[in-house]
């Protein structure tokens, strides 16, 4: 994989230019691409134009390429939201987290293939660890392209769990930031209360530096040796979903964390948690159904059938219902509010196991849909597992405190990486 981090200090050094990156990642690509399908347009000859301007060298992103996924505005690229209804759809305007890229000096490369909408229908993108095995979703395109070396950066989303179940799929950093951290104005919206921006990159110090290149936030972990987390073990109600390998990782991989200096505390999670969990697809279905009301009234036939039964059950969720469920979700942030008040993060899986075999699924979001609704920072730590196929261990942060959680995240990362 191509560390974001490394490439941008060999820019700053002189050892490397922008265009020498652009072109490990078009000889990445041309090598890749034709076995992944991880883009849905591609841009090389504009990159390497771009990547000419010599101020890239001291932008805060110097110049790296960055893939944008296909949910988000692009006025130089097709935007197709992987819909068949927008099919060579031209925006006029970029998304703000695009002209945030941009601005921070990144390349936009191209466009990274998104399930139909942001939503479970799967894509067709292949894991590069497997190619027999889903990359997961929504964020299918951008995280089998930095699993492959073809991007060092990637732009995803998440409303249940599409930045952190692709990016354990793929072995690689998925970094979920707390709920509008980065604005979502010119991303196309499926749950207005839950859609957040997301990134992916090879290493925990690789997103943090990244998202602090496009935030303008102090979010950087690689200048300092990280403090010892105090770090909660939680199971939630949902431990046997997860599989005999993912269970004894979490738990070996709290051992690690406990002999490099970590604390380590088994915590239980209120009910209240439990019931947003529960409701966290009254939510996203109810503004689902209105977030693509012109797609489902005019091009209802056009959209995938597992998609088009989805916003049919949607339809029959009551403005009741839905209040009801935000009423519970706010309790539940609240809650756990003071029950994190003594830790730094939590330690609890990113998907039930490794990548499924096949093409017909994404995977099930079942260990990321608390946190997403909870708004949460959520980073995604790969573990290398008994065969081919990586694992990944989720670490949750308190609301707002997105650098503690990607300190913890890295605390996590070196603790368990064999050395």
């Amino acid at each position: 994989m191509l560390s974001a981090l490394d490439l941008a200090r060999r820019i700053e050094a002189g050892e490397l230019t922008p265009r020498a990156v652009v072109e490990i990642c078009a000889e990445a690509i041309a090598a890749h691409e034709p076995h992944i399908g991880a883009f849905a347009a591609l841009d090389l000859d504009a990159a390497r134009c771009a990547a000419e301007e010599s101020r890239l060298a001291a932008t805060p992103l110097r110049g790296l390429p960055v893939g944008v996924k296909d949910i988000f505005d692009t006025a130089d690229l097709p935007t197709q939201y992987g819909s068949r209804i927008y099919a060579g759809h031209r925006p006029r305007a970029d998304a703000a987290v695009v002209a945030m890229v941009r601005r921070a000096g990144g390349l936009v490369l191209g466009k990274t293939v998104t399930t139909e909408f942001a939503s479970l229908v799967p894509a067709g993108t292949r894991n590069p660890r497997n190619l027999a095995h889903t990359p997961g979703g929504s964020s299918s395109g951008s995280a089998a392209a930095v699993a492959a070396a073809m991007l060092p950066i990637a732009l995803g989303s998440q409303t249940g769990g599409s930045v952190i179940r692709p990016a354990a799929f793929c072995g690689i950093v998925g970094f979920k930031p707390s709920y509008q951290l980065i604005p979502t104005v010119g991303m196309k919206a499926f749950s207005w209360h839950l859609d957040t921006v997301g990134l992916f990159a090879a290493g925990v110090a690789d997103v943090a530096f990244a998202a602090a290149a496009i935030t303008d936030r102090s979010l950087r972990v690689d200048r300092r040796t990280p403090a010892a987390p105090r770090l909660a073990l939680v199971r939630t109600h949902l431990w046997g979903e997860a599989s005999a390998a993912m269970q004894a990782t979490i738990e070996a991989a709290a051992r690690a964390a406990v002999r490099a200096g970590a604390t380590v505390t088994e915590l239980s999670l209120p009910p209240i948690l439990e019931e947003a969990h529960r409701l966290h697809r009254t939510i996203q279905d109810y503004e689902a159904f209105r977030a693509l009301a012109y797609e489902y009234d005019h091009h209802r036939d056009t959209i995938a059938a597992s998609l088009r039964e989805q916003l049919d059950h949607a339809a029959t969720i009551s403005s009741a219902d839905y209040d009801a469920a935000r009423s519970v979700a706010k309790r539940a942030r609240l809650a756990l509010v003071d029950l994190m008040s003594g830790y730094d993060a939590i330690l609890t899986p990113s998907a039930p196991g490794a990548a499924p075999f096949g093409l017909g699924s994404t995977g099930d979001p079942v260990f990321n849909r608390l946190w997403t609704q909870m708004g949460t920072p959520c980073i995604n730590v790969p573990v290398s597992n008994d065969d081919e196929l990586p694992l990944g261990l989720q670490i949750v942060g308190r609301f707002g405190r997105d650098h503690a959680a990607l300190e913890a995240a890295l605390f996590l990362e070196r603790a368990i990486t064999p050395r």
